[in-house]
């Protein structure tokens, strides 16, 4: 009996599927108002004091407008020229 249902189940898997694309009812439409938005990576800085007393950073990310804010925002604090 388990060996009969598993058949059935498997041919009608595979056969209406078939069927009902070959007639038009899966459709895959594009709709160009959904975009994929993606978050706004961040900036990542690597802050190393060094052994007379001063800072150097490292400054990763994506937006050259977020580094360079980021940059200006760690002279200010640090007190660097």
């Amino acid at each position: 009996m388990k060996v009969l249902s598993i058949f059935i189940f498997i041919f009608l898997v595979f056969a209406f599927p078939a069927r009902s694309a070959e007639k038009g009812g899966f459709q895959f439409k594009s709709q160009p108002e959904i975009e994929q938005v993606r978050p706004k990576k961040p900036v990542r800085i690597k802050l190393k004091r060094l052994s007379n007393g001063k800072y150097m950073w490292e400054i990763t990310g994506d937006n050259v407008e977020d580094i360079t804010k980021a940059d200006k925002k760690l002279r200010e604090l640090l007190k660097v020229e």
